[in-house]
């Protein structure tokens, strides 16, 4: 750039004459707007273009269709600095992990948020953003077969990895130690496919990273961890290799802000906090009964929601929770039915018959809907359907004094992370004497919101036949490059 010498030029004749000064003003001014018009920084860029490009990929942990809208961890928090940025948030999923790669290298996007693990081969070819998350690399196996111990016992079956992952790298890595590794990569298939494959024992082993391994395991409950094959590595975005810093700065005191504010961490919680723990035999005896039972009451399930604007599905694991789909079910304190209404709330919602499926799914749709419509208006979605789930097992006056104790602790009364942590309080003594409505056992609505936000994940990805349902594909085209 010769931006200094053009100022020494046009700076010694600038003291001839106020004729040249004006001279000496115009000419300044085309050589800094030729000089700085060399490469027009990347967040303007975005910004005059209106469009945030970002390269994902269709997962539980990236983004995947939820019912009528678009979810996952990475497409909410792409969504967040688009609006920071006040612009449209366009996602682009490639073929591929290699083409993800070779797209964002090329700068045919701005970002790549897909859980990119930040490794030093590919920070010769690509910049990282902010570190947002940590995992291990995890090897898998199917129950039942033969558990290895070590990398050493994986010699003699049959290995398969994504193409270009870090997980090849890593494998790259071990080879060193166990000359005999060996392993296939995979052009087609990602994490999620190949996870399938272990289940389907078309192969033997496979490894995904731990996040991924966490959210898919009630897709395929006879999966199993062998054991880490890394030490604990960084998640981030991908950008661009460039020297210009507009971008980077930009996500770097988003992602600062994010930590700062708790957004981050109440994302994760959203996406993670509810699959910390795995039960094989309950995810089983689901998976069975969306084959045998629901398609029995799945039609009852979607005129309720239509009705009062629920996910049909979320009414199904509600009543999942609850009975199991079995209409004629009853429990030790006499609640009854597909919804195991109580006496009183079968009177209420005008329920002649409590096992009676038609009358007990809209009799609960119905107390749900009041419960939601009753909370106050500072909740919000989505934890505003956890605390209406909450009030319908423990009532909302239990629950009102569990965000009373959240919020004399500091913590946030309208946050369902928060609240859940003060609800088991309520059957301790020293802090039930404190509330307005007394004992209750809090622990239970804590593990009634936590059962139905997992069977409500099974019951989005599988069909009625119990086999998975992939992600969609949206919008793959790619944009021109920048």
């Amino acid at each position: 750039m010769q931006l200094g010498r053009y100022k020494a030029i046009i700076y010694s004749f600038s003291h001839r004459g106020s004729f040249l000064k004006s001279i000496t003003f115009a000419l300044l001014t085309v050589c800094m707007l030729v000089a700085c018009g060399e490469a027009q920084p990347h967040l303007e860029a975005i910004q005059e273009r209106g469009e945030l490009r970002v390269l994902s990929r269709y997962g539980l942990t990236s983004y995947y269709v939820k019912g009528d809208t678009l979810a996952g961890f990475e497409y909410e928090l792409a969504q967040k600095f688009a609006e920071r940025l006040n612009v449209e948030l366009k996602v682009i999923v490639p073929d591929n992990l290699g083409n993800m790669l070779r797209l964002i290298e090329q700068g045919q996007a701005d970002i790549a948020a897909a859980g990119l693990t930040v490794t030093e081969q590919r920070k010769d070819h690509i910049r990282f953003g902010p570190v947002y998350h940590e995992v291990t690399q995890q090897l898998v196996y199917k129950n039942g077969t033969a558990k290895p111990s070590d990398i050493t016992e994986v010699v003699e079956g049959q290995l398969e990895v994504v193409a270009d992952s870090s997980h090849v790298e890593q494998l790259q890595a071990l080879h060193e130690e166990v000359p005999e590794l060996l392993w296939r990569e995979n052009n087609e298939l990602d994490n999620s496919g190949l996870l399938e494959l272990v289940q389907l024992e078309l192969i033997d082993y496979t490894i995904v990273d731990s996040n991924e391994m966490s959210a898919n395991q009630s897709l395929f409950p006879e999966l199993r961890v062998a054991f880490d094959i890394s030490e604990p590595q960084f998640l981030a975005w991908a950008l661009p290799l460039a020297e210009d810093d507009s971008l980077y700065l930009e996500l770097l005191d988003f992602f600062q802000e994010l930590e700062a504010s708790g957004d981050l961490d109440k994302l994760i919680e959203k996406y993670y906090g509810h699959i910390r723990r795995f039960d094989y035999v309950d995810t089983r005896a689901v998976h069975r009964r969306i084959q045998t039972h629901l398609p029995l009451y799945k039609d009852l399930f979607q005129q309720a929601g239509e009705i009062h604007q629920f996910d049909w599905h979320l009414l199904a694991a509600m009543s999942y929770q609850e009975s199991h789909w079995n209409p004629e079910a009853v429990s030790s304190t006499g609640v009854k039915g597909l919804m195991m209404l109580t006496r009183a709330t079968a009177r209420e919602m005008g329920v002649t018959d409590r096992e009676d499926p038609e009358q007990s799914i809209f009799a609960g749709a119905a107390y749900l809907a009041e419960m939601y419509s009753r909370l106050p208006e500072g909740i919000a979605e989505p934890d505003r359907i956890w605390f209406a789930l909450a009030a319908y097992n423990v009532g909302l006056g239990h629950l009102e004094d569990a965000r009373v104790l959240a919020q004399s602790a500091g913590k946030d009364p309208n946050l369902w992370s928060d609240v859940r942590e003060s609800l088991p309080l309520l059957s301790k003594k020293k802090w039930f004497s404190q509330t307005r409505y007394g004992y209750a056992r809090g622990s239970e609505p804590v593990r009634y919101v936590q059962n139905i936000r997992r069977y409500l994940d099974v019951l989005l990805h599988f069909d009625d036949t119990g086999i998975a349902s992939p992600p969609q594909p949206l919008d793959q085209s790619l944009p021109e490059a920048l």
